[in-house]
């Protein structure tokens, strides 16, 4: 049976490429609103309420309100902003969390979709402190740059108006938004130093996390990603002995995420990297990935792969 969604922010860079996961599918149809009416109350309100599953692409505030303006205890949420990411009666829509989380995401009528830097940061560090590798009390650090297009329509006008932008390092007052969502997820005792950075790539990121043991762990902590992994339709595991990673200009749209891990000949230094596309398994392909589970369907359906 189909199934209605409704993008409440649909005109935004996220809830576009949601849009284009969408088209052509047969299992949902998408509920639109003229422009004239997008940011009319009660016309939201009914889009809101009518809809099987409602996808919100808003800024925070915007996110909590639309989600009171719903009535019924039968429209299903996935949250694209920052807003109910450590919220208790959410679920958290990383499906590859851990062995239970698809589960969670399947059965939920509320979802929060995951940040793009925190969904690198996750998928290196929680199976890690999940086995006892990583200590739920490291103090950790995660160095990152991203395509300029996470940053919404203002940032990308910034950047396309200002070619001669090389690296924009920011949140250094050390309070980024997403380190609430990182601690929490990786279920650390101490709030990881987050370091993150915009460089003149549209799209894609790299999320690293440096750590050095007493002990070679290097293989352990290896085997420790791949087995949890392992079987993933979306997220990869391998060891890597390049000698650089690279962002281009042309890399293409994509909904899968790769973890390498480089380490030093005695494995007691080590380099974990997550290579994403910041508009896909950081956002859009999220979305869609999570909406697939909660309404029953292949998980990988209308994704990039």
């Amino acid at each position: 049976m189909t199934q209605t969604v409704f993008i409440d922010g649909g005109a935004g860079t996220t809830g576009l490429e949601i849009a284009e996961r969408l088209a052509g599918r047969s299992e949902f149809t998408l509920v639109t609103l003229p422009d004239a009416e997008r940011k009319d109350a009660a016309r939201r309100a009914q889009a809101l309420n009518d809809a099987d599953f409602v996808i919100l692409c808003l800024p925070d505030a915007a996110a909590i309100e639309a989600v009171a303006m719903i009535r019924n205890d039968r429209t299903r949420v996935i949250d694209a902003s920052t807003a109910h990411r450590v919220a208790p009666d959410w679920a958290y829509g990383f499906p590859e969390l851990s062995a239970t989380q698809r589960g969670i995401v399947a059965g939920a009528a509320r979802v929060s979709n995951p940040g793009c830097y925190p969904t690198g940061f996750l998928a290196l560090v929680a199976p890690l402190v999940a086995a006892g590798i990583i200590s739920a009390d490291a103090r950790l650090s995660v160095n990152a740059v991203s395509g300029y297009s996470g940053g919404g329509k203002e940032l990308i006008a910034r950047f396309e108006a200002e070619p001669d932008i090389g690296f924009r390092s920011y949140g250094l007052t050390l309070n980024h938004k997403h380190v609430p969502e990182m601690q929490h997820g990786a279920g650390l005792i101490h709030p990881p130093l987050f370091a993150p950075a915009v460089v003149p790539v549209y799209r894609g990121m790299l999320v690293e996390v440096p750590l050095s043991f007493d002990a070679p762990t290097a293989d352990a902590a290896f085997e420790a990603l791949a087995r949890h992994f392992d079987g993933s339709p979306l997220v990869s595991a391998r060891r890597g002995d390049e000698n650089e990673l690279l962002l281009s200009q042309t890399d293409e749209a994509t909904d899968r995420m790769e973890l390498t891990l480089f380490a030093d000949a005695t494995g007691r230094q080590v380099r974990l990297v997550a290579r994403l596309d910041n508009l896909g398994k950081g956002a859009s392909g999220a979305c869609v990935q999570n909406l697939n589970i909660m309404a029953g369907l292949p998980e990988t359906a209308g994704l990039r792969l």
